[in-house]
């Protein structure tokens, strides 16, 4: 998330109240997660396993829960809580706006779009040309929708991350203050659920398709042309490369890649990064022959135990 304007390390400061190590005037642009920052940017960091990551990213401000050496060219805000921090921040930047209406005044549609009844359309969505949303879509604040895209009746697109923090009292979600950005020609199916990023964007790409009853997770990146099947489940921060196909109740674990026309079989678990023009199947993931080939041969396992006792 980038900041409506650029803000001071000192005023940063000030609104988490936590101390700080560099130039009162350093600029500081905007907040990110660890895998889409950049200069400029604030990324938070509260383990000790992660803080030459953070230290070493792109980001040229680290709020942290330690007081370390500051790396050069960079500044420091320390903090004895970063996630709360961060939050406090997403809230001063970009605060809940209630609507009191079903389509935002600040929402902008194009010319030819057909939105149809209970729909709800937040503050400063975007939709394009000759778009057809279908009933009780709901989009959030801040969703940007290309042109020739179809929702069809009971779609998400915005909800929060499912990303918290455990704490003695209870669960922490930290704040969303990302975006949904679907690009021209997408259709998405019935009962969809498409999450927005925690501070960057939930992006997919143009041409393709989605099924019923799909999830698309936080920071999620599909790119063109793929084809995803009804009750996919992908979780958060994966990239899926061009023209990959996930067929019925294929789930992925976070953070992963399936590469550039990869197809995955139904009910296969993605555990892992997987390679593209190739298709798989099974659960732990293997490439779909092999398994197959597995599967075969326990089915003679009978037989061998039979023709054992017999000797």
């Amino acid at each position: 998330m980038k900041f409506p304007s650029q803000q001071t390390l000192k005023e940063i400061a000030a609104i988490i109240d936590c101390k700080y190590i560099g130039n009162d005037a350093f600029p500081v642009l905007g907040m990110n997660e660890i895998h889409v920052v950049e200069a400029g940017d604030i990324v938070f960091v509260d383990h000790p396993k992660y803080y030459d990551k953070a230290l070493n990213s792109a980001a040229t401000i680290v709020l942290i829960n330690k007081e370390v050496d500051c790396p050069e060219g960079k500044a420091l805000l320390i903090s004895d809580d970063p996630f709360r921090d961060f939050n406090k921040l997403t809230n001063h930047f970009r605060p809940f706006q209630s609507s009191n209406s079903a389509i935002s005044n600040s929402a902008k549609i194009g010319e030819g779009t057909v939105v149809q009844p209970n729909c709800f359309i937040g503050n400063n969505v975007v939709i394009g040309k000759n778009c057809l949303i279908h009933a009780n879509v709901t989009i959030y604040d801040n969703t940007i929708i290309s042109d020739n895209v179809i929702i069809h009746s009971g779609t998400v697109l915005g909800a929060d991350a499912f990303y918290y923090k455990k704490r003695p009292e209870g669960f922490d979600q930290l704040l969303s203050s990302g975006r949904v950005v679907i690009e021209n020609d997408v259709t998405l199916g019935a009962l969809c659920s498409i999450d927005k990023g925690v501070t960057g964007d939930t992006t997919i790409g143009e041409g393709t398709k989605i099924d019923n009853q799909v999830h698309v997770g936080h920071d999620t990146i599909i790119g063109k042309k793929c084809l995803i099947a009804a009750q996919v489940g992908i979780a958060g921060c994966v990239v899926i490369e061009d023209e990959v196909t996930l067929w019925g109740q294929v789930g992925t674990t976070s953070g992963i890649t399936i590469g550039e026309k990869a197809v995955v079989l139904g009910q296969t678990g993605v555990t892992k990064s997987i390679e593209g023009n190739k298709t798989y199947f099974g659960t732990p993931i293997e490439e779909a022959r092999e398994k197959m080939k597995q599967l075969a041969h326990i089915k003679k396992i009978p037989e061998i135990v039979e023709n054992l006792k017999s000797k």
